[in-house]
């Protein structure tokens, strides 16, 4: 399934700059008011500000409701996202997941989401491998990194000029 206005965000590591990519990239399009998704197969106990969707047997999908969090759907909604939405999910459960997220998703809204594992499922408009060379523990994603994507760093994320992204016709594009 080709998904053209979802553009998706993957890590070589832990602390790879994921959000912060995320959230610059909401930044640079809060115009248009994207939606922000963070996907994860981590079942942590659900925090303040959640508010449940859907639970089912083996995902769990919820809407973000506090900016005013250290969490990565709380800075999402701070850097503008006009929604935002966590899912704890298994490998198996990850496209159900996903499709009650769309439910709730405009078909013309851009949507900025980090999870890898997705890509596995679908084609985004754009895939962004953000790199990570200063940690220790790296994910196993080399089976995405064959997949065309963009390869960002955290050092590119500290300049204040626009990131070479835009999103025009309902699809997210790289301007080389």
């Amino acid at each position: 399934m080709i998904v053209p206005n979802l553009l998706l965000i993957a890590g070589t590591g832990t602390r790879s700059g994921k959000t912060s990519m995320a959230c610059r990239l909401i930044e640079q399009f809060r115009h248009l008011k994207p939606v922000g998704i963070k996907i994860t197969p981590h079942f942590h106990e659900t925090t303040e500000g959640l508010v449940t969707i859907v639970e089912e047997a083996g995902y769990s999908v919820f809407e973000e409701t506090d900016m005013n969090i250290l969490k990565d759907t709380s800075r999402m909604l701070r850097a503008g996202a006009a929604r935002v939405f966590y899912a704890k999910v298994t490998d198996e459960t990850l496209p159900f997941a996903f499709d009650e997220i769309m439910e709730h998703v405009p078909c013309s809204s851009p949507i900025i989401c980090e999870s890898p594992a997705l890509r596995k499922y679908l084609v985004p408009g754009l895939f962004i491998i953000m790199d990570s060379k200063k940690t220790n523990k790296h994910k196993k994603i080399s089976h995405i990194q064959e997949l065309p994507h963009v390869m960002f760093n955290l050092e590119d994320l500290e300049s204040s000029s626009p990131l070479p992204i835009d999103f025009r016709n309902g699809k997210w594009l790289y301007k080389e």
